[in-house]
């Protein structure tokens, strides 16, 4: 049978992007479909504009700590107009640049929404019908927000970068990492920032220690942290919003953001007209190579809800290409993830948690908390976490977690020596870098536990 293409893609976002142009690189003719913008949730309205947001809302802190250095520092402003501008603007270039790649690579595109009508069909909200040989699903994920009463007068990370106001008071409910980064900027740029999460402790899913060590300097540096607190009513009562929770107390913020988990967007796709299986939070169900139950269709990044990472869609994406359109299997590797979280201060960390490490062998644990040189002059108070898992039996590192200023760069790094199988002695092997932070990772020669 001939088709249309040789691959029709569902979602400009990053693992979509990837692949189109890969594809198309090959020789193959690669249709692509999105009915938003084109970056996906990365580019659009999450890493990217998240970061610049956070770089934003550090500059208080640097202001006061520079009176330390001998700085006189005059008034200070902050205008949110001109950072939601400023901020729209660089989206905007990098969603043409997107757009450019893939042209250039000889993706043809379309500006609409595409839902699957057979394994090898996909029908456009134009009314276009288009047949493909393969298809790929790449529509990423959407946030939850749990059915509280009034939760339509709340506000999800999709809405929160095009706020036309800066709001005074804010709730955010969540704990997850995305929750605790929102409330970190927004305490950092100003806002009275508060925030509910249910559980005993923020961040479920990191080490023990960094949990904790992260939430007190949360709380360190003004942001009104309840754990064991959820809402269970929202009311709007003129332009103020009234928050009932747990405890039966009551609150007023001007704005509420729910970051209580994402969902993959599989919400009418017409994965059942096309026979495809989902799992039970409706995520696509995919083999070791990114391969549905229908043959033909094939899914990557967060719609598989494997690792919600973008640079892990890219992966999954060239993964994919490799197996179809080279005729080489490989499936993406999904271990040893180094990661970031853009709290503030900031978390790196690759491998296992101490608790989970534990679960599985005997370990040692190496750590150091201290604060660095930069704050001291300064009079901050705030404190750095290194930390080290090593297996008693190999002595490799299990797991490497930091803490402060700079996290997400060192993690990268020593990223590469954990996924290369250090050891302890490997570190230890390496000369420090003076006067550094990351020192701190090749000079702790005790362990504390």
């Amino acid at each position: 049978m001939e088709y249309d293409y040789d691959l029709f893609v569902i979602g400009g976002g990053s693992g979509g992007v990837r692949s189109a142009r890969l594809a198309a690189n090959t020789g193959a003719k690669v249709g692509l479909a999105e009915e938003y913008r084109y970056g996906g949730t990365c580019v659009i309205r999450g890493c990217v504009p998240k970061k610049l947001m956070v770089y934003a809302s550090e500059f208080a802190k640097s202001f006061q700590n520079a009176k330390g250095f001998g700085w006189t520092i005059g008034e200070t402003r902050f205008d949110w107009s001109k950072l939601i501008a400023a901020k729209d603007d660089e989206i905007h270039r990098l969603e043409q640049i997107y757009a450019k790649n893939l042209k250039g690579a000889g993706v043809e595109l379309f500006d609409a929404r595409a839902t699957l009508s057979g394994p090898h069909a996909v029908t456009l909200s134009t009314g276009q019908v288009f047949t493909a040989k393969t298809i790929l699903v790449a529509t990423g994920g959407t946030p939850f927000v749990p059915p509280v009463p009034g939760s339509e007068h709340a506000i999800t990370s999709n809405e929160i970068f095009h706020l036309e106001s800066q709001p005074k008071r804010m709730l955010v409910v969540g704990g997850g990492y995305i929750a605790c980064e929102f409330a970190c900027i927004m305490n950092g740029l100003g806002t009275e920032t508060t925030q509910f999460y249910r559980g005993e402790q923020i961040l479920r899913g990191f080490d023990g220690e960094v949990r904790g060590f992260v939430a007190e300097e949360m709380r360190q540096k003004g942001v009104n942290l309840h754990v064991g607190t959820d809402v269970t009513k929202i009311e709007k009562i003129g332009d103020v919003l009234q928050v009932t929770c747990t405890n039966g107390q009551k609150h007023e913020f001007d704005t509420i953001l729910y970051a209580t988990g994402r969902v993959p967007n599989v919400r009418d796709l017409g994965l059942e007209l096309a026979g495809v299986e989902q799992g039970r939070k409706g995520q696509i169900a995919v083999n070791e190579y990114s391969q549905t139950s229908v043959p033909s269709i094939y899914a990557v990044g967060d719609v598989t809800d494997r690792v919600n990472l973008t640079p892990v869609a890219i992966r999954e994406g060239v993964a994919f290409v490799e197996t179809v359109f080279h005729d080489n299997p490989t499936s993406p590797d999904h271990d040893l993830i180094p990661t970031a979280v853009f709290t503030q201060p900031e978390i790196g960390t690759v491998g296992l948690g101490e608790e989970e490490a534990r679960d599985i062998e005997d370990i040692e644990v190496y750590e150091a908390t201290f604060r660095p040189m930069m704050h001291i002059l300064a009079g901050n108070s705030e404190r750095m976490l290194m930390k080290l898992i090593v297996s008693k039996a190999t002595r490799k590192v299990l797991g490497c977690h930091i803490v402060g200023h700079g996290a997400g760069e060192m993690i990268q790094l020593a990223g590469v020596a954990v996924k290369m199988g250090a050891t302890k002695e490997d570190f230890d092997a390496t000369v420090a870098v003076h006067p550094t932070a990351a020192e701190e990772l090749v000079t702790m020669k005790t362990p504390v536990r």
